[in-house]
């Protein structure tokens, strides 16, 4: 009975390092880094001069998404673009051009975000002139036809209107836009240009001395010794 305890005690405590062993092996293993590199952030296919083209149920063309350079990240799934240039259609209204200097790609691909010297322009349509918006980031939704930023935008829409603010929402479908905070708004009026009125040509003006001469040849008055008629002569005969 006494030998017991004393065989069990150093198989329990062999029994007890094993799982400590076991445990310390398995939380190393979670929180350090895989060795077959599926945690690196490296790029697993580069592409130059990437255009991508989006058309509608009917094959008419939505937008054109377009690169100097693509490179996809396999860790999140995520897109990188340089130089990227978006470019949406609507049928019968003006297409929107968007360009930057970088630009990145959601997973799903339901979201572009550029950044870096964004410029976007409006082709001027019915009688309204071009407009541009420059910011630094913007967001767009293309299925859902938004560019959106929280960022302050500069809107130069022609002839001379400029409006500045901060955050901006732009719906392609409605062809509007709301400005969400820190709005001003400077218009010039333009300038009336008054029709010049053409001089008649080759007209001298009457001068003062040519009204003179048409005065002097009108005929002077005739006077009663005038009215009398002339007296007749008697002729004498010789003889």
């Amino acid at each position: 009975m006494l030998g017991r305890p004393t065989i069990f005690f150093p198989l329990g405590l062999a029994i007890l390092l094993a799982l400590v062993t076991f445990w310390i092996n398995l939380t190393v293993e979670q929180q350090g880094p895989k060795i077959d590199g599926s945690n690196r952030h490296d790029p697993d296919y580069i592409m130059n001069n990437f255009v991508n083209t989006q058309t509608d149920e009917t094959g008419k063309l939505r937008y054109v998404l377009a690169a100097t350079e693509m490179v996809h990240y396999p860790d999140d799934d995520s897109t990188v673009l340089q130089r990227p240039r978006f470019t949406q259609y609507t049928t019968n209204k003006p297409y929107t051009q968007i360009e930057a200097l970088r630009g990145y790609v959601s997973s799903n691909g339901e979201e572009v975000e550029l950044v870096d010297n964004v410029k976007v322009v409006r082709q001027a349509f019915e009688g309204k002139g071009e407009m541009q918006v420059l910011t630094e980031k913007l967001i767009i939704l293309p299925n859902q036809d938004l560019v959106k930023t929280d960022s302050p935008v500069v809107i130069k829409q022609a002839p001379k209107t400029v409006i500045t603010a901060t955050g901006m929402i732009y719906d392609k479908k409605t062809q509007t836009v709301k400005l969400l905070h820190k709005v001003k708004v400077h218009y010039e009026r333009p300038a009336v240009v008054k029709p010049k009125v053409a001089k008649p040509q080759n007209v001298k003006p009457v001068t003062s001395s040519q009204t003179t001469v048409k005065k002097s040849l009108k005929p002077a008055p005739v006077t009663e010794q005038q009215k009398q008629p002339p007296s007749k002569k008697k002729s004498r005969s010789k003889q």
